[in-house]
């Protein structure tokens, strides 16, 4: 059994002794709901026409039933979940909807303060609406035959739960709202998502957040790439939102180095996506798309804007970019070449600007996926900023696939990670490391 196949093999086994089902897709869709691979996605993804002018409003919520979950003496374990749709800004500064879900904890806070909230950024999920957080957290198992969707977030949330802290989810631009494509690894669209999700929590009736609620980030991956951009861009873009502290994990700071990786690894699935966020954002970058896809690559791209990570494993792992243009050049190559899509790349890389907030960066040393050496070089650029960095080189042995590689530093680490956010929300102070990053690998 490949690599791949023998982890998502494990992420279905580990659901299913969750007490996680298989769960068939929805076959009576409704009249004004979107169809995903087999998916009816419930209409209360249906963006509104108009949205409110401010960035973080709530526009609609509802009940999310929570799959795992088990009563309890004072409610539902681990806690009560609501839908949301939010208010956001995108890169081009559009008004955009955002879904995503607050869960509020039935544990109780027994630190210092009022009751606190995470807001999580999800890693890759995939580009199809049926592939959201906030549906993972109803539906943590998806398969129906044309798609299959993990929600391996749920064990960070529900870690972050049992600490009896607030936990809110954001699907990002175009991830389960059905009106645009999901812009992936867009460092300013996933920024201002994670951000107005804060502003939306906070808005939501009959919680127990107060004003004196410390508010801290979690990602990796994908999300480690949007809990950097968002503790950057916080002080200009949300100076309402104070932050305790950020953990970002395998942060895809330089997306030219990740571009490079990810072509033929098991997760080649995810260099669509990128083409596809990257063309939804700019639609001036279409022709020189068009100009260098061939009929296979455009049917790729066309075949992942729908698909989940489960669904690329098993469809394009190992994929080359070079059977995907019209000369046999690699996507990397073609980028290098045209100035408008290098400086698209450009412009996507965290680092030029330094959180005002402390941020924990984590990174496996045998990372070749979201390459270890480019995560580090954004604490490097970080602390020369004179930002408070705490750096966490996760050292384990190369395993040989290189998406086992990525995902088993997030599994050693997350305790440590969720431990360093709980001190920050306790209001501990920590003592940045970056005279030490020398000497660190």
């Amino acid at each position: 059994m490949p690599a791949p196949t023998r982890l998502l093999a494990a992420a279905v086994t580990a659901a299913a002794c969750l007490g996680v089902t298989a769960v068939p897709a929805d076959a009576t869709a409704q009249s004004d709901a979107v169809v995903s691979r087999g998916v009816t996605i419930p209409t209360f993804y249906n963006p509104p026409a108009t949205l409110p002018a401010a960035d973080g409003a709530l526009i609609r919520s509802e009940p999310l039933p929570l799959a795992l979950s088990l009563p309890g003496i004072d409610g539902p374990l681990p806690g009560t979940a609501t839908r949301l749709m939010y208010k956001s800004t995108d890169s081009a500064g559009r008004p955009m909807a955002v879904t995503g879900a607050y869960i509020e904890p039935a544990a109780r806070w027994t630190g210092r303060g009022a009751r606190p909230m995470v807001v999580v950024a999800p890693g890759t999920m995939g580009q199809g609406d049926q592939c959201a957080a906030s549906l993972g957290l109803e539906h943590p198992l998806l398969v129906n035959g044309q798609t299959l969707s993990v929600g391996y977030e749920d064990l960070a949330i529900y870690r972050l739960l049992a600490r009896g802290i607030a936990v809110a989810v954001t699907d990002y631009t175009g991830l389960g709202a059905t009106d645009r494509l999901h812009t992936y690894v867009n460092r300013v669209d996933e920024a201002h998502a994670v951000l107005d999700a804060v502003r939306a929590a906070r808005s939501l009736d009959g919680t127990s957040l107060t004003a004196g609620s410390r508010v801290a980030l979690f990602g990796y991956s994908q999300g480690g790439g949007a809990t950097a951009a968002a503790a950057e861009l916080q002080p200009s873009y949300a100076p309402d939102v104070t932050l305790a502290g950020t953990y970002s994990g395998a942060p895809p700071a330089d997306l030219a180095a990740v571009t490079k990786a990810i072509d033929g690894s098991d997760l080649a699935g995810a260099l669509g996506w990128s083409v596809n966020g990257f063309l939804e954002s700019d639609p001036a970058l279409v022709p020189i798309a068009e100009a260098h896809l061939n009929a296979a690559g455009r049917a790729a791209l066309k075949d992942l804007s729908t698909m989940c990570v489960g669904d690329a494993l098993l469809s394009y792992n190992s994929a080359e970019s070079t059977a995907w243009t019209t000369d046999g050049r690699s996507l990397s190559d073609i980028v290098q070449s045209e100035p408008a899509l290098k400086a698209f790349l450009t412009d996507q890389r965290i680092g030029t600007l330094a959180p005002t907030s402390p941020v924990r960066l984590a990174t496996g040393t045998a990372d070749d996926l979201v390459p270890h050496a480019q995560a580090r070089a954004l604490a490097v650029a970080w602390c020369a900023k004179g930002a408070d960095v705490t750096y966490k080189p996760v050292i384990v042995p190369g395993l040989g696939s290189s998406l086992i590689n990525h995902f088993t530093p997030l599994l050693v680490d997350q305790g440590d990670a969720i431990s360093w956010l709980t001190d920050r929300l306790n209001g501990r102070t920590v003592t940045s490391n970056c005279a030490t990053l020398p000497f660190q690998p």
